[in-house]
């Protein structure tokens, strides 16, 4: 395979650009690569060379550069930040970074210039060395002769060109490229933008200017900022991506805890005045009034006896319900589940959970109303939807991974791209299979289009997202829509689907952190990034969106915007 094709470098460095093409090329080099030398040597020119080569389309797999992070002026955590963008990933925290990387095992090269002009450079290196122990990933880092940084990571076994060494450079192209140059003195660095005068105790003053610097202003500080400073950080890869400071305003109160000043809230709130978000409520970590509910792993929407109720799945298999309105606690289903893949609840307030292992569990609620005396004894066998649930668990040959429940039909699916559909129809299952992606579906949701009544059951709509990057609609019994819904190039982490007050709505949650509000009546779409891997999404009657991820538990309504 070939791709397009290379210029030369500048300066003669011919030899060297041959040796990390070579580099990039042997599946048994190091898997650090740094190049080092003098000031003013060319180092961060033959990178620059490097990377606008290897980012560019079509380019070869062997000589692709999937992140680059020019790390002068950065901290490990907005480093961190820059390569979780750009490698389609959501990551608070080098930790995190590390963690996605680690269970990616693609190929992954990235490119890290100026390593010496960082605002951390210990931090950074410590963090450069900790991406090249995965296999899978090469880096290549720049770093001036001379420093510690360079003497940490030019030890073995990692390869190490210095260009200092006549050996990485043409003489005779050397010397025709310089006799090309125009005779012109040093030009001095431009003065960086500063935000050091800026109040980080003052919401407003914080939004409005260069959200990377006061991220490191924030990282440095030793103070809490009333509990602005917990809360940026928590969202800071959010606030980075976002345009405009109402925008930053909304992600920055759906980060706030309840320990920071309680005059914040209303002064965000009052910020984040046009905005397309209003927060309704939050809860984060380590809330105590009202109580943060847990890592949000699976959330649902509540239906017939759980109606104005979201039910809400942890990492340890605990279900805890809690009020749509306001996020207050409500109760929770006596037995946990193991650890939780994804719920449900169906029309009639019931809550169909599927465990980590493929195991399927019907839990009635709390609310449920239960037969006594001989009602009871009349009443003893299975009701339709235990019966649908045995069908399903011994009709499933592969585990399933997701579910999701609309009107009298249950949807699974699985590992393999394929989507099953049972529906229960005068006291018989009726089955549905197909397959809709390349890989695992991830996330599956589903509405009726016209709700159920005497004439018939409803017409069900199932969208599923995969790990392919692409969200599919299908109905069952019908065939599906040819073309996705979406697509994009990180997997699909969530979906929700509701007929809301204000229409048909699809919420879709990415890999990288991306949540989009589809209103499908019109194609409105409303963007949003809590800063966080989003593990679970839901839609309410009212149209409001719940957002669920590790740290946060956040409702949001869409706002109309004036144009």
């Amino acid at each position: 395979m070939t791709g397009p094709a290379w210029s030369r470098p500048a300066a003669g460095r011919e030899p060297a650009a041959a040796a990390l093409l070579a580099w990039l090329a042997d599946a048994g080099a190091p898997r650090l690569c740094v190049v080092t030398g003098s000031a003013g040597c060319g180092k961060s020119s033959l990178l620059a060379w490097l990377i606008g080569h290897g980012t560019r389309d079509g380019e070869r797999p062997e000589r692709r550069v999937h992140g680059f992070v020019p790390l002068a002026g950065q901290t490990a955590l907005t480093a961190a930040w820059t390569l979780a963008r750009q490698l389609s990933v959501a990551a608070r925290t080098p930790g995190e970074l590390l963690t996605a990387l680690s269970a990616d095992d693609r190929r992954t090269v990235l490119v890290l210039p100026e390593l010496h002009a960082a605002e951390d450079p210990a931090a950074l290196a410590g963090l450069v060395a900790r991406l090249a122990e995965s296999p899978h990933v090469r880096v290549l880092v720049e770093v001036r002769s001379g420093s510690a940084e360079a003497g940490a990571l030019t030890k073995p076994p990692s390869a190490v060109m210095d260009l200092d060494e006549t050996r990485w450079t043409d003489p005779e192209r050397y010397a025709a490229w310089a006799a090309g140059r125009p005779a012109t003195g040093p030009v001095p660095p431009p003065e960086p933008e500063t935000v050091d005068t800026v109040d980080l105790d003052d919401p407003a003053a914080v939004c409005a200017v260069d959200p990377w610097q006061v991220s490191v202003r924030y990282e440095r500080s030793g103070d809490g900022h009333g509990g602005l400073r917990a809360a940026w950080l928590r969202a800071g890869a959010s606030l980075t991506h976002e345009p405009n400071p109402a925008d930053r305003a909304v992600v920055l109160l759906a980060a706030l805890g309840d320990e920071a000043d309680p005059r914040l809230p209303d002064r965000l709130a009052g910020l984040a005045g046009g905005a397309a978000w209003r927060v309704v409520w939050r809860r984060v970590r380590g809330d105590v009034r009202p109580p943060w509910p847990g890592p949000a792993r699976a959330l649902s929407s509540g239906h017939g006896r759980l109606a104005g109720t979201a039910v809400v799945a942890d990492h340890q298999g605990t279900v805890r319900l809690v009020g749509e309105a306001d996020g207050a606690p409500v109760g929770r289903l006596p037995e946990p589940v193991g650890r939780v893949a994804a719920l449900t609840v169906t029309a009639g307030g019931d809550v169909l959970v599927l465990d980590t292992l493929g195991g399927l569990h019907l839990r009635h609620a709390p609310a449920a109303p239960r037969a006594t005396g001989l009602a009871a004894l009349l009443e003893d066998g299975p009701t339709p939807l235990e019966r649908l649930v045995e069908t399903v668990r011994g009709r499933l040959r592969n585990r399933p991974r997701t579910l999701a429940a609309c009107g009298d039909l249950l949807i699974v699916a699985d590992d393999t791209g394929h989507l099953h559909a049972f529906a229960s129809r005068n006291g018989e299952t009726v089955p549905a299979t197909v397959r809709l992606h390349e890989g695992a579906v991830t996330a599956l949701a589903a509405l009726d289009l016209a709700p159920p009544g005497e004439d018939g059951p409803g017409i069900p709509l199932v969208y599923s997202g995969g790990a392919d990057g692409k969200v599919r609609a299908w109905g069952p019994g019908t065939e599906p829509l040819a073309v996705p819904v979406r697509s994009r190039t990180c997997p699909v982490t969530a979906l929700a689907a509701a007929a809301t007050g204000t229409g048909p709505v699809l919420a879709v949650g990415w890999a990288d952190g991306l949540v989009e509000h589809h209103r499908l009546d019109d194609d409105t779409v409303r963007t949003y990034r809590p800063g966080l891997a989003v593990h679970a999404l839901t839609l309410t009657d009212s149209g409001d969106l719940l957002i669920g991820t590790d740290e946060t538990l956040v409702c949001l309504r869409p706002v109309t915007v004036a144009p």
